[in-house]
């Protein structure tokens, strides 16, 4: 008993640790390229080294960091080719599970979308960047919540994640993108309210496309500036 409860709570402290690791890259605390020890996060974050190498990997394995031989953690650069395949796989995926889900959402489920929206809304005007990433992944699982394709919706789960901090950039940086994502999302909840699925399936295409298009110009401008 003893063991399997010293387990939980080194596992626990691991997941701690990644979220803290994590929200400290989201929000540029950490900044791309910047080598992270396990000997200074552990003496920050008062654990002992072994969680903490275990969030490392964790945050690898989303793509927020890089464990290079003789260098250890590195904070992921942001690169056109990562945006192009994480946002191209959203392409792929989430016009799909919109498509099947939409259909089956209930009058308690757009209620529910409805007030998350509001609350998206504001955040944006308060450019509170925590809680608008935050709800903007709500809002994208909620609408495929029926779409009863649970891998595909993992997939996805974690391409929102994954993609947090491009949506950061490009929420913060590209002018007028803030009120489109507001509209945006206005539009798709008028679309499932009315009934147009197929219509709906094409927005949810567009507006995750001009995310990836907008991403890539930004970058290529600041390379060559």
């Amino acid at each position: 008993m003893t063991a399997v409860g010293k387990g939980l709570k080194h596992k626990t402290m691991a997941s701690a640790a990644a979220e803290e690791i994590r929200n400290r890259i989201l929000a540029g605390d950490y900044a791309p390229g910047v080598q992270l020890r396990q000997d200074g996060l552990a003496s920050d974050l008062g654990m002992s080294r072994i969680p903490i190498r275990e969030a490392l990997v964790q945050l690898e394995s989303e793509g927020l960091l890089k464990i290079l031989p003789h260098r250890g953690a590195i904070v992921s650069q942001l690169t056109v080719d990562e945006i192009e395949e994480l946002f191209n796989m959203r392409l792929l995926f989430e016009p799909f599970l919109f498509q099947r889900s939409a259909p089956l959402l209930s009058a308690e489920d757009l209620e529910a979308l409805r007030e998350m929206q509001a609350r998206y809304s504001t955040s944006i005007d308060r450019l509170d960047v925590d809680v608008w990433n935050e709800l903007n992944t709500e809002f994208h699982l909620s609408l495929y919540r029926h779409a009863r394709s649970p891998r595909i919706l993992l997939a996805v789960q974690n391409l929102l994640v994954e993609c947090d901090r491009h949506t950061r950039v490009q929420l913060s940086t590209i002018r007028g993108d803030r009120e489109r994502a507001v509209a945006e999302h206005e539009e798709l909840l008028r679309l499932c309210e009315k009934g147009a699925f197929e219509e709906g399936a094409k927005l949810m295409y567009e507006h995750i496309d001009h995310i990836r298009a907008g991403l890539v110009a930004l970058l290529a401008r600041t390379e060559a500036g």
